[in-house]
């Protein structure tokens, strides 16, 4: 098994700047049959402002209700308003897109990245999904840089994920090991639903 390796926090502009860790895999690169990579990367491509629009009022109230309470939460990790709000309207858009809890999301950012958009592995994953380089040149347009941009990483990121969770016909205990190059262990699932938790809306289990 893959051991869970240690990530940089690396700012293009300071390289310097690399002190703290993260906890962050390597997903492993396999052949793709062609309709799956042409599923993928029509995902991938596929471009939408990250802005919800609701049919009536309570699910706009229910999401405005949680976009407020994950703000708070997140003021620790994340100081400023605007970068902070920006990214959990990027992260609930790109989950509720791919078909994913975004508290589970949240969890994968949290022990991938801890929220760091500049994040690179030892393997060479980037950003705040730890995505590897490999997959730009699968899905994407090859522009490995542009897994730093924050709703580029995110889609990647919740695409890959949504691919490794029907891949394993819906089993997310081994999909979050095939994300995390760890399959069929059980200490990167655990660690994902353990801080899935904090992410979870009062009355949500």
């Amino acid at each position: 098994m893959p051991r869970l390796r240690a990530a940089r926090c690396c700012s293009p502009a300071r390289p310097s700047a690399c002190r703290r860790q993260a906890l962050a895999g390597a997903q492993v690169e396999e052949p793709l049959a062609d309709a799956v990579r042409s599923a993928l990367s029509a995902a991938i491509a596929s471009d939408a402002p990250p802005k919800p629009h609701f049919d009536s009022i309570e699910p706009r109230l229910a999401y405005l209700r949680w976009l407020g309470e994950m703000s708070e939460r997140m003021k620790r990790k994340k100081s400023e308003t605007q970068t902070r709000i920006e990214f959990l309207e990027t992260i609930w858009y790109e989950s509720a897109r791919a078909g994913l809890e975004t508290a589970l999301v949240l969890g994968l950012v949290q022990v991938e990245s801890g929220f760091r958009k500049y994040a690179i592995s030892v393997a060479g994953a980037r950003g705040y999904m730890q995505v590897m380089p490999f997959w730009t040149r699968s899905i994407g347009d090859g522009q490995v840089s542009r897994l730093f941009h924050m709703q580029t990483n995110l889609r990647f990121g919740c695409v890959i994920l949504r691919h490794y969770l029907d891949r394993e016909k819906g089993d997310l205990f081994l999909a979050l090991g095939r994300y995390n190059g760890s399959r069929g262990r059980p200490e990167y699932p655990n660690m994902v639903m353990g801080a899935r938790k904090a992410w979870l809306m009062p009355g949500q289990t």
